[in-house]
Parts: structure tokens; sequence; C-alpha cells
């Protein structure tokens, strides 16, 4: 290019290298996978979770003494989830201009009703708090509103991810302990609680999994703006509703020591399981590789500024995961006919530095 330009035009030359793709075209990209992420868990979910809080589970058969720490958990979980109304209108207004994303968390919220009303169920039915009792606890939570604990999109997509794998781990181990499969608490049996438990814990498994899909896609488009949000997120990461939920100390404490959720299991099986999904190989090198970034010059082109980005995670495995959802949904769509009128593809991420390929070995 010096060649053919004078010196002194150079410095209008846009160092942004030519064929990258706009912030528009990024955002069209992202969009249309929602969508289709969207129409695919949609009819899995119908084919695969369709339950019922009252008819699924039987209730009557629910214990009337379980122990303290058993009601304690169940009391928690049902406020938790008392705010789901909230939880679903602040995410749909935040991303209502999305339409697999509106979407999306107007059918996970349908999904988490059906998770307030089985804690409900279950606290209802242990007989050990009265229907007055229950009344007057929900109209005490539901006076307070809950808010969204970031202001914008990205943020709040991470921390869902790192909140559902959370819940869904909670759920899980009370699970254990209702199979007897813990000791942490004597005489938790009950085989009632341990099939709710797993029946949400399955719902909840399926929301980590599409909120980390979403994610990979900021990942993958964006991934220096996600990457900030990752570590924003876990610098701050507490659960939905703990400054509004009574008693939250004592909720709190009562599940970490029964084994059901602590620091400890955020840390090993929240956010190592997230970052190894992600691609991230920990918090430090997460940190590292951000500082990094920031300590170099950021105009457009700057070489050492991507690596600094490409190093602090697997981008390979990003784009592979990337490659498997595209096929996912092409493949599900193909069955509706979409592919004939809207058909979705896969568009690589130009900004990637890849590896030159090297010639292959030739005999003499």
């Amino acid at each position: 290019m010096s060649v053919v330009l004078p010196p002194n035009i150079l410095a209008d030359v846009p160092r942004t290298p030519a064929g990258l793709l706009s912030h528009r075209e990024k955002d069209r990209l992202i969009e249309r996978a929602f969508l289709g992420l969207y129409r695919w868990y949609t009819a899995r979910s119908q084919e695969t979770r369709n339950w019922n809080a009252d008819l699924s589970f039987d209730w009557k058969a629910l214990r009337h003494d379980l122990p303290p720490e058993i009601m304690t958990a169940l009391t928690g979980f049902f406020a938790v989830e008392q705010y789901a109304p909230d939880y679903t209108s602040e995410l749909i207004n935040l991303v209502r201009r999305s339409h697999g994303r509106s979407h999306f968390q107007m059918r996970w919220g349908s999904e988490e009703e059906k998770h307030a009303d089985s804690w409900e169920n279950a606290v209802l039915f242990s007989r050990q708090r009265t229907p007055q009792w229950i009344a007057e606890y929900k109209e005490r939570l539901r006076a307070q509103q809950w808010h969204l604990p970031f202001p914008d999109a990205i943020h709040n997509l991470v921390y869902t991810v790192f909140q559902e794998r959370a819940t869904q781990l909670n759920y899980l181990n009370l699970r254990k302990l209702c199979l007897g499969q813990s000791d942490r608490i004597q005489n938790a049996v009950d085989l009632v609680i341990a099939k709710v438990a797993q029946t949400i814990a399955v719902d909840e498994a399926a929301h980590y999994n599409f909120f980390l899909e979403g994610a990979r896609l900021y990942l993958y488009y964006y991934p220096q703006r996600t990457l900030e949000a990752i570590k924003n997120v876990i610098g701050q990461f507490s659960m939905p509703a703990s400054s509004l939920v009574p008693d939250w100390d004592e909720f709190s404490t009562t599940v970490y020591k029964a084994g059901i959720y602590g620091p400890r299991d955020f840390n090993r099986d929240v956010m190592q399981v997230a970052f190894r999904n992600l691609g991230i190989e920990s918090r430090k090198k997460l940190e590292e590789g951000i500082k990094a970034t920031r300590e170099v010059p950021t105009f457009d082109g700057d070489e050492r500024v991507q690596t600094a980005i490409w190093d602090t995670f697997d981008y390979g495995a990003i784009e592979g995961d990337m490659k498997r959802l595209h096929v996912k949904i092409q493949d599900y769509e193909k069955g509706v006919g979409f592919d004939a009128v809207d058909p979705f593809e896969f568009v690589a991420n130009p900004e990637v530095p890849r590896k030159a390929e090297t010639a292959p070995a030739t005999d003499d």
C-alpha cells in the first residue's frame, strides 16, 4: 500500500482489516441464531418436559414430619420463585426487540411459574405451614419488586448462565438429601420432594444450556465485551432476590450446612463448570487476559490487542460449539421447511487470527 499511496495519506486509511463483520451484521447473525434456538428449545420443551405442578406429583404422600432444615430450604426456594413475574417481565422488557430472546423469556417464565407453584405445594402439603401463613408470606414477598442486577443485555445474559447452573445445583443436592444419599441431615428422605427437585433441576439444566448457547454467540462475535461481562458478573454474583427474601441469612446458612449450596459449590460446580463450557481456563486466566488487553493500545487493527483477547479463552472450542449449534438449528428448521424460505447459515468471524496451514510434506 505504501508504494501506491503517498505517506501523508496513510494516516487516513482505516486500520480495520477488510472483510470484518460490522456491528449491524454481527447483531443480525446473533438475532437469527437466537430465533432458531428459541424454535428448537420450544419444540423440545413441549415434547420432553410438559409436566404440571399439581398433577405430576403425589402431594398427598408428602411427609408431615420433615426435618426443620428441609422446611427452611423448601420455604427459601418457594420465596425465591415468588419473584418469577419480576424476573420474566424485567428480562422481556430488556430484550423485547429480539424475537428469539423475548419469546424465549415468555417460555422461560411459564416454566418458572411451574417451579413457583411446585415449591408452594411442597410447603403447603408438608402441613407445617398453614394456608393463612403462606398467603401472608406471599403478600410480604410480593410487596417488594426484584430488578435486574445489571443494566445491559450481555451482562444479564451472562448472569443467567451462572444463576441457572447454581439453581440447578441447589435442587440436585436437595434431591440427594431426600433420597438418603447424604448424611448431612438425619431423617430427610422424602420421595415426593426428591421427584420435585429432580424435575425442576432438569428444567434448570435446559435453561442453563439456552443461556450458555447465547453467551457463546456473544463470545464468538463480541469476545472482548463478553469476557469483560463475565469478569464483572462473577466479581459480584449473588443469587436472585437474596436482598428481598426475609431471613435470607438463615436460609443460606441452612443450605450451606446441609450441603445443598455454598461458596465452595459455586467455585467448583458453578463457576468452573461454566468456565469450562465457555472455553475459559480459570478466573485468574480470565482476569490476566482482560488486564493484558487493556494495557496495550486499543486503536483499530493492533494485533497485540487481538492476541490478548484470543489467548484468554479457547476460541477454537467456541467456534466448534457455534458450528454444532448451527447444525442443530438447521436440522430442526429443515424439518419444518424454514430452510426453503428463510435459510440459516453459519458465518465465521473473520476477526479471529487463523493459524497458517502447513503444507503437506512431499517425498523427495
